[in-house]
């Protein structure tokens, strides 16, 4: 796999798991700004025009990256020989495709569930979103690609964002009301996206790789490899520093983007209030001078 396959294999997901996380950090405190306290959480949400857009969307998307990554960046014919060995090259992109196959079923039984509307239907659909991300973080940890030297440093600081998602997940099954883990879980998918572009860029661009380091071809991949242990020592603390500053830059970001929109409310609360009351000042007024015949 080249260098720009593996930027726009880190880049595209990143990105769509950004803008999901923002559509639903905006959602979330519009639907608390409204009704603060019979505020109830959602794992997805509709829109005006097409109801299931956003299942509909990670769907398509699953299921365009999952044609990719079986049909265009392995040797998938292999499959259908069961006398020969399948390359170990490429079982990563099959661990890819069972990653995105869990979040494909997330979202189709997400639609089954609302349109049947059972009981259990606001659990289930959390427990599936809560799965799709245990099957990532198993098969991140445990990739076929062994994530090791600076590669693996940026893999184990997904690994955390992962594993705060899948908290508040879980969390969100039992207080749904909770504003705050939801406001938490958004910001979550939004720097998960935001990290796992950036660990596209910095490992797969030639001149973005740290001082020290380098892409070599191994296994029928580009990896990036040090120097040696000072080097490596170097560039792993390069990406802590990164990563800090990453979530430094997300959370001005999200409060800022919470705090904009409670203004606006406010004006619009304060608006209708203003127009409602000028509204009784004027019937009162004509009232009072309607002339008695």
């Amino acid at each position: 796999m080249t260098t720009s396959a593996h930027v726009v294999g880190h880049l595209t997901p990143g990105i769509g798991l950004m803008v999901l996380g923002f559509w639903h950090l905006f959602n979330h405190i519009k639907l608390h700004l409204q009704n603060p306290i019979s505020y109830v959480s959602s794992p997805w949400f509709s829109t005006s025009k097409i109801k299931y857009l956003e299942l509909y969307i990670i769907m398509l998307e699953t299921s365009i990256s999952m044609s990719i990554e079986v049909f265009f960046a392995s040797e998938w014919h292999q499959l259908f020989h069961p006398n020969e060995a399948y390359p170990s090259n490429n079982l990563h992109n099959y661990e890819h495709s069972i990653i995105l196959t869990t979040f494909f079923v997330y979202a189709g039984f997400a639609i089954i569930l609302d349109i049947l509307k059972p009981k259990a239907r606001y659990a289930l659909t959390q427990s599936l979103l809560a799965l799709a991300f245990v099957q990532v973080l198993f098969l991140i940890h445990f990739h076929a690609a062994d994530h090791v030297g600076i590669e693996g440093q940026y893999h184990s600081l997904f690994e955390i964002t992962l594993v705060v998602s899948l908290a508040t997940i879980l969390l969100g099954i039992r207080y749904p009301r909770s504003f705050i883990i939801s406001f938490i879980r958004s910001t979550c998918f939004i720097y998960q996206g935001f990290w796992f572009a950036f660990t596209g860029f910095m490992l797969w661009t030639p001149s973005m790789v740290p001082k020290g380091c380098s892409l070599y071809p191994e296994g029928g991949r580009q990896m990036v490899r040090c120097n040696g242990d000072e080097d490596l020592s170097r560039a792993k603390s390069l990406a802590n520093i990164q990563f800090s500053w990453g979530l430094i830059a997300v959370t001005i970001i999200v409060v800022s983007f919470y705090l904009i929109l409670n203004k606006l409310h406010t004006k619009k609360i304060e608006y209708s209030k203003l127009s409602s009351e000028t509204l009784m000042f004027e019937e009162d007024s004509d009232d009072v001078e309607t002339p008695k015949k």
